[in-house]
């Protein structure tokens, strides 16, 4: 058996290089392409920082792709993720802060919407800036009520001993001057309250809430108010006061005040203050 011989091939060098110049010439787009997609998947990690405009590096942060581990890509997120928390824990705070202000300004205008417990300068003192014309307007209505109520007042006071002028001073405030709805629906004009749970039909009617604490008494005439009005300081906490005479309205007015009449914390003042005005004590001496 005879072997055959091997005969080893030759490389051709110049031909190998010429071949594949040829064939980089017809694929160099496809080269191009490749060599782009490399250089992006080597750099996939890289951020991008955009100057706009003049804006600061630092005002545009963007990461090439969402999957960024680069320590700078972890700090902006990081440092975005907090600004934002912290924006929507202002934002609640804000809102919050609003609602209780809201809250507590309705709390406010329902607690002085309560007819025992408002008072207009109408029956008070005149602004430093009113005009002659709102003064006389006022002064008009005031005395109005008192000589409308002056003689009920005075009958009172000889039954009960509460001075007059007390009387009038609270009734021109619990009504300012007559004009409150208290006073022309209800014929209360001393914010007297309804605490029965039993209540008749025109017992009493709510003008604030749905609340029975907020029912005021209806009174067929106004002289029923004001008797109303006596037989409570007549009772054990205010019957005391009885003590200072038909002629002591100072003490009387801090008197009531103190015995908790009113939560107005100046209601004493305003009482006395009405009553100098209007020469009120002159009728606690008939």
């Amino acid at each position: 058996m005879m072997l055959q011989r091997f005969t080893p091939l030759t490389f051709d060098k110049q031909q190998v290089f010429s071949q594949t110049s040829e064939w980089a010439k017809r694929n160099w787009l496809r080269m191009l392409a490749l060599f782009l997609i490399a250089y992006v998947l080597v750099h996939k990690d890289l951020n991008l920082q955009l100057n706009l405009n003049g804006t600061p590096p630092n005002a545009y942060q963007v990461s090439a792709l969402p999957h960024s581990k680069s320590p700078i890509s972890t700090a902006m997120n990081t440092s975005f993720s907090q600004a934002q928390v912290e924006a929507e824990l202002t934002t609640k705070q804000s809102t919050s802060m609003s609602k209780k202000v809201k809250s507590k300004s309705l709390s406010k205008i329902t607690k002085d919407s309560n007819p025992s417990n408002t008072y207009s300068n109408m029956t008070y003192s005149f602004g430093s800036n009113e005009s002659s014309k709102s003064k006389t307007s006022k002064r008009k209505k005031q005395e109005a009520y008192v000589n409308r109520f002056v003689e009920v007042a005075q009958k009172e006071m000889r039954k009960y001993g509460i001075p007059a002028s007390i009387t009038l001073a609270q009734g021109l405030i619990e009504t300012n001057a007559g004009d409150s709805r208290l006073a022309k629906q209800n014929n209360n004009h001393f914010g007297m309250k309804c605490f029965s749970k039993k209540c008749g039909k025109g017992h009493c009617a709510n003008f604030t809430d749905d609340s029975h604490k907020d029912f005021f008494r209806k009174y067929k005439s106004s002289w029923e108010s004001y008797r109303a009005h006596s037989q409570l300081l007549m009772g054990r906490r205010y019957r005391h006061l009885k003590k200072l005479g038909n002629e002591n309205y100072r003490d009387w007015a801090r008197g009531l005040k103190k015995a908790g009449y009113a939560t107005d914390k100046h209601y004493a003042e305003k009482l006395i203050n009405i009553i100098d005005e209007l020469k009120l004590y002159k009728f606690d001496n008939e």
